[in-house]
């Protein structure tokens, strides 16, 4: 790898020099070649024992500069002023073979001086479930840091019990988040700040550099990537469990998958982790918890924003309270797209398309419906098979075909025709159902058994598909199970 170290020789202070921990007995469980592939050089011609000797931590590569990352950070809305990488290191920047800077970070490398008392060790499982949510995203569309090795360490992680240890490599368009940022402006060092601000301009919006206000063009910035990012979210049902301000980036990519899961019967309050106790970012409440995020992020840009104090405050609030028609929009052309309508051409159609999935998700609340397979089955309905569709809903079947009755008559009123095929490729059938994770992460973790893992990762990189051998990878859990499910973090 030939590595472009940007972050490391642009802004001092933003990060502590520091190596990873020895692996005792290092062992490839994971790798990632067509990622690699995307990164260039001869990666994909590396022998295992270079693999699990770089991937590991034990072999710092040629041209590397690990460093710890500083950041700040308001998680469940309290503000830790001192966060940072407590188990991961910023091996560096690659430029790759679509001329793309891309980082390559550890996860559970080690205790770094962010540690605050933890171990900075990460155990196989969650390693795991980062390469299974991120490959299933990126296969989905959804922007996603992805994973490119998992090594297990040969070493213990003590959690509620004893667990085998692990490394994951990660790769991202950057890790600057919203509590990079929150960690100058708390300190008042406006000098840090101001060229964190120009360093991000440079590298993520690079048209904000000609704005009047950079750092408000920055702002704008990310608020389109956020709003386009959550409605993508919402619309396979996905729920990120932790959107604290340090685990929201810069760059508009998923990150930080650690109480994640996918929803199963559609519930707006749906929370998996078990830390959300009040539900802070249960299903429902994401868009309205990235706008909180987006103000943070004003917050700390506001010693850098141009203008009088008056000036400041009307740009930020026009920007922030701007999310939600910015993310209304994005919704309504996701929904656009579910409904087998393609781009949406007009305000008229973004509207039909919103009032349409409302009502849709409404009934499926109502009747507990799976969320996926809510959406999958309209795939049949549109070709006049209702039969899946009224299984779906059971006793609410009726509702559900009047409802598809409004949904075809509203097609062919706008002279669409719905789109069977662009149906099928907006409504995935193979999402990482959480038993199946569960079972998977667990065959590996207590019997270090990757059968199970393989097969669902090869599943959930086809969620279009819906043939014969993916059938088990479609259907949902027990109610049992699915009601009672919950996440953790795994630190």
């Amino acid at each position: 790898m030939i590595f472009d170290n940007t972050y490391a020789c642009e802004l001092e202070g933003a990060f502590a020099p520091w190596q990873p921990a020895q692996a005792p007995r290092p062992r490839e469980l994971f790798f990632n070649g067509a990622l690699a592939n995307e990164l260039g050089g001869d990666l994909v011609q590396w022998p295992l024992e270079q693999r699990e000797a770089v991937f590991s931590g034990n072999q710092v590569p040629e041209g590397a500069q690990p460093i710890a990352q500083a950041y700040a950070g308001h998680q469940f809305g309290g503000f830790s002023p001192q966060l940072g990488d407590g188990r991961a290191l910023l091996l560096g920047e690659v430029i790759d073979v679509q001329g793309r800077r891309r980082d390559i970070a550890f996860k559970g490398s080690g205790r770094t001086p962010f540690s605050r008392g933890g171990d900075g060790k990460a155990a196989v499982g969650p390693m795991l479930r980062e390469v299974l949510i991120g490959e299933a995203l990126h296969a989905l569309g959804i922007p996603s840091t992805r994973a490119l090795a998992v090594v297990a360490t040969g070493d213990v992680v003590h959690r509620e019990r004893s667990l085998p240890g692990a490394v994951l490599t990660r790769v991202a368009d950057s890790h600057l988040r919203v509590g990079t940022f929150e960690f100058f402006a708390a300190r008042g060092d406006t000098v840090r700040l101001q060229r964190l601000l120009d360093y991000a301009v440079a590298r993520h919006a690079p048209a904000a550099a000609q704005a009047q206000d950079p750092a408000l063009g920055l702002l704008e910035h990310v608020c389109q990537k956020q709003a386009a990012l959550v409605a993508q979210w919402m619309g396979v049902g996905f729920i990120h469990g932790v959107m604290n301000t340090d685990n929201m980036s810069i760059s508009g990519q998923s990150i930080d998958f650690g109480p994640c899961a996918f929803m199963e019967p559609h519930d707006p309050a749906t929370v998996y982790s078990s830390i959300d106790q009040q539900g802070r970012y249960a299903y429902g409440n994401q868009p309205t918890i990235a706008q909180w995020n987006l103000a943070r992020l004003a917050d700390a840009l506001w010693p850098v924003m141009k203008g009088t104090e008056d000036e400041k405050l009307q740009g930020a609030q026009a920007v922030v309270q701007g999310f939600e028609a910015e993310f209304n929009r994005a919704m309504a052309s996701v929904w656009s797209y579910k409904l087998g309508w393609g781009a949406a051409q007009d305000e008229s159609m973004l509207e039909a398309a919103r009032s349409l999935a409302t009502f849709w998700q409404a009934l499926m609340h109502q009747h507990r419906v799976d969320h996926t397979l809510g959406w999958r089955r309209l795939c049949e309905a549109a070709n006049g098979e209702y039969r899946a569709i009224t299984e779906c809903f059971g006793e609410g079947g009726q509702d559900a075909v009047q409802w598809i009755e409004t949904w075809l008559h509203e097609t062919r009123a706008m002279n669409l025709e719905v789109d069977t095929s662009g149906l099928r490729r907006a409504n995935p059938f193979v999402i990482p159902r959480n038993h199946l994770v569960e079972d998977a992460l667990g065959a590996a973790s207590r019997e270090g058994d990757l059968a199970l893992f393989n097969r669902l990762l090869d599943a959930v990189r086809r969620p279009w598909e819906d043939d014969e051998a993916l059938q088990a990878y479609g259907e949902p859990a027990p109610p049992e199970l699915a009601t009672a499910h919950r996440t953790f973090c795994g630190t």
